[in-house]
């Protein structure tokens, strides 16, 4: 099975999709005359400069949850198992190389996550509610199907909920936390598959409000728990820093040759390990945390897209790298193992049985957080799906069951791997699988509205940074220029 998951993950995750990630992030950043790069002071000051600034009472921030919230959220969907047993197993499998692309990825991908959370955002609904949910279902509808008259808006927008979908029934964190805690406090995947099951039904019961108050509380505390942890090992062992960087910028473009139970890569290995990591990890072009932004309350898309900038940098720079630099530093990369498993051992190997604990811990916060917040995503697909009026109350009943099967698959891939034995490397196989369709229709679809963007981002340099001239006719929300429409 192994060999032929390695091949559908090698024909999905090859050289089209790896160009288009690359090239889409490039065109972005390059279009944006390099915003994410030219402007990071404003981006970090405007983003968590302002996390305790009082809200503007005379501000129109209809939302759901502040912006911290839905920052939190959506890292807490994507700073989970991904930056640990993903990161693991693209090095297992790619070897250290596969951390340059990585980072490679996140810094062009910075600005596609700014992109398509501020087209979430500007082309989001308004309910019966008169809550606000968006993604990119919804500028699939009113961007290229409303404004630029493309009839069949809804065959990428099917393509992309389906692929998203997928990840129900194939979802990785119940496993890699069943896995953590199993090998750590020797207790069965089964039983630790149905106490975290019991954890996400008491969070998820109180809907998405609840999550992101919770999601605000828990993800600044397990980042910094479990980063203080990696620095403390990285440290530690200084003479060793300079050697892992050369180890990775060595490898990147090159291949890998086998070392110890490291089996050995070639260089298109490297490469697609690290982008598709990087993607499964900040979820950036993935078209999934846009989702949870449209939420926010704001005064301009470009206002919460450069959240998503944020996003990228805490998960991928930060976090992710914390987790290669400690995985070959401490020589576990050539162990032979992969997944949450060589983490693990690695921060055994830098802490001793103390370390296991602390990763068994973050693993157990991050998916935590992943599962909760990926279940925002699905409930906007959904309320998306049956957004028609008459469907009101058909709506709600299809939202109360999901809420009630949500958990449910996870536990039972755990019981399917249990029970047939079913390798690391092989789930997470089947979670580039999952990414790769979503991701590639997503991407797309950013290049033909990346006209709106731009001109998203030269209204907010004039509005906010005085550059450029305010168009005072210019409507910064997809739904209040319809408004205006009407009125001619």
């Amino acid at each position: 099975m192994d060999q032929m998951l390695e091949t559908i993950v090698g024909w999905l995750w090859g050289l089209p999709l790896i160009f288009t990630v690359l090239f889409v992030g490039l065109y972005f950043t390059i279009g944006s005359k390099l915003f994410q790069f030219g402007f990071l002071p404003h981006i970090f000051k405007e983003t968590f400069g302002k996390v305790f600034a009082k809200k503007d009472k005379n501000a129109n921030t209809k939302g759901i949850l502040t912006p911290f919230q839905a920052v939190s959220t959506a890292i807490g969907g994507s700073v989970g198992v991904g930056n640990i047993g993903g990161v693991a197993t693209a090095i297992a499998i790619g070897g250290p190389g596969a951390v340059l692309w990585m980072w490679i990825t996140a810094l062009l991908s910075m600005m596609t996550k700014t992109v398509e959370v501020t087209l979430s955002v500007y082309y989001r609904n308004t309910d019966e509610k008169g809550d606000p949910y968006g993604g990119p279902t919804y500028y699939m509808e009113k961007g290229l199907g409303e404004e630029k008259n493309f009839k069949f808006w809804k065959v990428p927008a099917i393509l992309f909920g389906f692929g998203i979908f997928t990840t129900f029934f194939i979802t990785l964190q119940n496993y890699t936390i069943s896995e953590s805690i199993s090998s750590t406090f020797n207790i069965g995947m089964i039983p630790a598959s149905l106490m975290f099951l019991t954890v996400i039904y008491i969070i998820i019961y109180g809907g998405i409000k609840r999550i992101g108050e919770i999601a605000s509380r828990l993800v600044p505390f397990m980042c910094i728990f479990y980063v203080l942890a990696g620095l403390f090992i990285i440290f530690k062992n200084y003479t060793e820093i300079i050697p892992a960087f050369a180890l990775i910028f060595n490898s990147a473009f090159g291949g890998m040759a086998a070392v110890g139970g490291f089996t050995g890569a070639v260089i298109a290995q490297v490469i697609r390990m690290g982008v598709a990591r990087a993607v499964y990890s900040n979820e950036a072009g993935w078209g999934t945390s846009p989702m949870i932004h449209s939420t926010a309350q704001t005064t301009h898309p470009i206002k919460q897209g450069m959240w998503g900038t944020v996003e990228v940098f805490v998960d991928t720079m930060i976090v992710c790298t914390i987790t290669a630099l400690t995985i070959i530093i401490t020589g576990a990369w050539s162990s032979g193992l992969d997944g949450a498993t060589l983490t693990l051992s690695a921060f055994e190997i830098g802490i001793g049985q103390f370390g296991r604990y602390i990763i068994t811990i973050s693993i157990f916060l991050f998916g935590l957080t992943t599962s909760t917040g990926w279940y925002t995503y699905y409930e906007i697909l959904l309320r998306h799906m049956f957004n028609n009026e008459k469907k009101i109350t058909l709506k709600y009943k299809i939202l109360t069951l999901f809420k009630w099967l949500y958990p449910i698959p996870g536990s039972l891939m755990v019981i399917y791997a249990v029970y047939y034995d079913l390798p690391g490397k092989a789930v997470w196989y089947f979670a580039d699988i999952t990414t790769a369709i979503p991701t590639f229709v997503n991407l797309v679809v950013l290049l033909f509205l990346s006209k709106k963007f731009f001109e998203l981002l030269r209204d907010y340099k004039a509005r906010y940074m005085n550059i450029g001239t305010v168009d005072p006719n210019f409507s910064v929300f997809y739904e209040d220029k319809l408004k205006k429409d009407k009125l001619k």
